[in-house]
């Protein structure tokens, strides 16, 4: 697997793997309450569902449900994104235990968002040389 300096796979799919797994470990420590289980299964649903809409990004059929597939990505980022800082707030775990996951979470999203711009950038320089 290649790794750069922050020790992070380059491979996105390894990467949105490895963000699920850690949602999945967050759920099954999240308090038994009823927030605590209301709150995981929101985010365990948003946060494995990353992966799997990148996953079928990489096997589109064209540059347009490429853009589509990982724009569902980046909303379920966002959503995930939004369960954890209720987490958060809510007091069901403190901040520096949530920093990482939440860091991953904003990182993917600008990878993604990044890869969206581009791909749509290069169909619009296509299409304009045609």
């Amino acid at each position: 697997m290649n790794q750069n300096e922050t020790n992070k796979p380059f491979d996105l799919k390894e990467r949105t793997k490895l963000f699920a797994l850690r949602i999945i470990r967050l759920y099954t420590s999240l308090p038994k309450s009823g927030a605590g289980q209301v709150l995981g299964h929101q985010l365990l649903r948003s946060g494995t569902s990353v992966g799997a809409q990148y996953r079928e990004g990489t096997r589109a059929r064209s540059s347009a449900e490429f853009v589509s597939k990982l724009q569902s990505a980046l909303q379920e980022l966002e959503e995930s994104r939004y369960w954890l800082e209720l987490i958060v707030d809510s007091g069901l775990f403190a901040h520096t235990r949530m920093a990482e996951l939440i860091q991953e979470a904003d990182e993917l999203t600008a990878i993604l968002t990044t890869t969206v711009k581009r791909k749509k950038e290069n169909r619009a320089r296509s299409s304009s040389d045609s």
